[in-house]
């Protein structure tokens, strides 16, 4: 009798975690961005799998320009850049946003697919978040750019910076509608809707980007946040400090 229990409490052990399963797929295939095999869609809210799969368009550059263009989002290609001298450094998969929040300087050339984060952060994240905290949208988003030919942290040896392929890119603050500025380097130490505001943003690039690098990180990160799509091949680990 007790063995006959054993087996039927086994029994509906593997049918409750079937169940389980059973209603877990039926509930991602209504939120196509939660599986890691579909294709990525800017329209779609940011799901469990859509910063890999942006990362993941490092290789595949008319697969991202297709992305954006279906995203109805503005852009324009930009000249491949190489260095025979230096063949770690230089991109061919970079554009020019010129749909969204303005970026200050103009004319930055970033990889597509930090281009497409960079959009779907704004469009999901930034925007959002500005409404709740301000009653203004955000109409410039200012930098430090994005390609340069350098290692990490500028040091003479050791491994390459996504700056090097322009698949990074370094936020330093925010511009409103209603001109009201904010600063990573001003005002991220401080409280307020302020600090509130740009610690949300950097969470909401968490999802979308491989690596987020905030003041959280180190003292060289006090005045930006450092975004970017490393490609780590099927681990697929995140940073987010």
């Amino acid at each position: 009798m007790t063995r006959a229990i054993r087996w039927l409490t086994r029994i509906l052990v593997v049918a409750i975690a079937i169940g389980a399963v059973f209603l877990a797929i039926v509930w991602l295939r209504g939120r196509p961005q939660d599986l890691p095999w579909t294709r990525v869609d800017l329209d779609e809210p940011i799901g469990l799998f859509t910063g890999r799969k942006l990362a993941a368009l490092t290789d595949d550059f008319a697969q991202c320009r297709a992305l954006l263009d279906h995203a109805g989002v503005a852009y324009r290609p930009a000249d491949p850049v190489s260095r025979t001298d230096v063949p770690q450094c230089g991109f061919s998969d970079g554009i020019v946003l010129t749909d969204g929040a303005a970026l200050a300087p103009a004319g930055l050339t970033l990889s597509c697919p930090v281009a497409a984060a960079l959009i779907k952060w704004e469009w999901d994240i930034v925007q959002p978040a500005a409404r709740r905290h301000f009653g203004s949208r955000v109409a410039t988003i200012t930098h430090f750019g994005s390609y340069s030919c350098r290692r990490l942290y500028g040091r003479e040896s050791g491994g390459w910076s996504e700056h090097a392929t322009a698949d990074a890119v370094d936020i330093s603050g925010f511009r409103l509608a209603d001109g009201t500025t904010i600063s990573v380097l001003k005002d991220w130490p401080g409280g307020g809707a302020k600090a509130a505001f740009l610690r949300e943003v950097r969470d909401g690039a968490c999802k979308l980007y491989a690596t987020v690098l905030s003041p959280d990180y180190n003292a060289q990160h006090a005045d930006h946040f450092h975004m970017d799509q490393a490609s780590r091949g099927a681990s697929g680990w995140r940073a987010c400090r």
